[in-house]
Formats: C-alpha cells, sequence, structure tokens
C-alpha cells in the first residue's frame, strides 16, 4: 500500500489500459483524477471506484485544457505524486492514405500531448520537492509496423521524450516508460475490425507472441503499479510485450 494516501492523475482512463491502471491504484489506495476526452465513460468509471476518483474531460492535444487539467487537478489531489500519462489513437493506415491531417492527429495526441501533460505536470513535482511518471509508450516505440507510420513514429517519440524529460527532472522527479505489446483492449479490436480479414490478422499478430497470447490491460495496470513505486527507476524502458522486442518467432 505504497500509494495508500497518493495524489495520482491517469490520463486516457476511459478505457483500456488507463481505466485498469486506475482500478489497480484505486485498490492500492491512491486518490485519483481519471481524464481523458470521454466524458460519459469517465463518469461510469468514477461511480465505480467511488469516493476514490474524480473525473475530468481533457483532449491533450490542447495544451491550454492540459495546462487547465494540471492545475485543476492538483487543486483537488492537493498536489500530484504519480502521473500515468495513457492517452493515446493509433489510426492504422496505408501510406498513400496517410494524409498530412491524419499524421498530424495521431503526432498532436500521442507525442504533443505527451509533451504537453509531462510539462506541466513535471514541472508541478518538480516544485513540489518529487513525484513519478509513467508514460504509455508501445513496443512500436521499437518495432515498425505496415499501416502504423505515424504510430509508430508517435510512440518512438514517447520513449525517448521519456528519456530526456528523465535527465532534466532527476534527481526529483523519476520518469519512465511502459512499452506494452498487443494487449486486448477496445483500441486494439477496433484497429482489427478495419481490417479486410479480422480474425485472420487477429491470429497472424497472436502467433507472432512468444507467450501466444494477448496481455490483459490489468496485466499492463500491474507494471505501471511497479514503476510508480519503483524508487530508483528513472529512464527505463519496461517492455512488457509477451517476449515480441526480446525474440525472433520461430522459423520451424
Amino acid at each position: 500500500m505504497v500509494l495508500a494516501g497518493r495524489g495520482v492523475l491517469v490520463t486516457g482512463g476511459s478505457s483500456g489500459i488507463g481505466a485498469a491502471t486506475a482500478r489497480r491504484l484505486a485498490a492500492d489506495g491512491a486518490r485519483i483524477v481519471i481524464a481523458a476526452r470521454r466524458h460519459e465513460e469517465l463518469e461510469r468509471l468514477a461511480t465505480e471506484l467511488g469516493d476514490a476518483a474524480t473525473a475530468m474531460t481533457v483532449d491533450v492535444a490542447a495544451p491550454d485544457q492540459v495546462a487547465e487539467l494540471a492545475a485543476s487537478a492538483e487543486r483537488h489531489l492537493g498536489g500530484i505524486d504519480v502521473l500515468v500519462h495513457s492517452a493515446g489513437i493509433s489510426r492504422p493506415a496505408p501510406l498513400e492514405q496517410l494524409t498530412p491531417v491524419r499524421w498530424e492527429e495521431v503526432i498532436g495526441t500521442n507525442l504533443s500531448g505527451c509533451f504537453y501533460v509531462c510539462r506541466e505536470v513535471g514541472l508541478r513535482m518538480r516544485a513540489r520537492g518529487g513525484g513519478t511518471i509513467v508514460n504509455v509508450a508501445s513496443e512500436s516505440s521499437f518495432l515498425g509496423e505496415p499501416m502504423y507510420v505515424a504510430y509508430c513514429a508517435s510512440k518512438g517519440g514517447v520513449l525517448t521524450l521519456t528519456k530526456a524529460l528523465a535527465a532534466e527532472l532527476a534527481p526529483t522527479v523519476r520518469v519512465n516508460a511502459i512499452c506494452p505489446g498487443s494487449v486486448d483492449t477496445s483500441m486494439l479490436r477496433d484497429d482489427f475490425a478495419a481490417l479486410p480479414d479480422p480474425d485472420g490478422a487477429l491470429d497472424a499478430t497472436r502467433r507472432r507472441i512468444p507467450l501466444g497470447r494477448f496481455a490483459s490491460p490489468e496485466e499492463i495496470a500491474d507494471g505501471i503499479a511497479w514503476l510508480a513505486t519503483s524508487t530508483f527507476a528513472t529512464g527505463l524502458a519496461l517492455n512488457l510485450d509477451g517476449g515480441t522486442t526480446a525474440v525472433l518467432p520461430s522459423m520451424v
């Protein structure tokens, strides 16, 4: 119960990894502000978590909204001890359909949004004398994938941004990244639903994972909880991907 009574801000908290993390950290005794664009989903989760959680709506790609969120969350919590930045989108598209508008949407949410949130919260943490940040990156921070050019670029940027922030905010604020592989979330299912053969794509993706299955959001939340409480980790990329970035697929 290291997090008991601590103030936590979780972005992207309306579903998937963000929602699972909010549930996990609330169970550990933290007081949570969950933030995302989808207000109704946030309110349902806040109701589920009871007095431990408060919902705040934000578009992380809008720096003015992020500044307002950071100030409001700090006032509500009495200080932000932990930031989990999970907000992100994928928007897969072949290169010929990856228009500047689509590119900027993904980069604006995933990379610029991460910068805006980490800057606003990280400076507040440093002024208060401490804190820890966990950014949700991806196995795509290390690997390229067709139709995910913008997503891979954004998540590669999140990882190096995390390392640069760890350098700048040390020794007061620790900054780490978790790099999940394929996680069984609505975003993953929506991505595959848009493909010509969704079931075939799901099976092919599952087969390339050495552990032979997708992660659950709760398993990623466990890794985030560890990063949030580890006292000597900063600038770390924790690959929680079932082995996809460490093990070559068998040719036999």
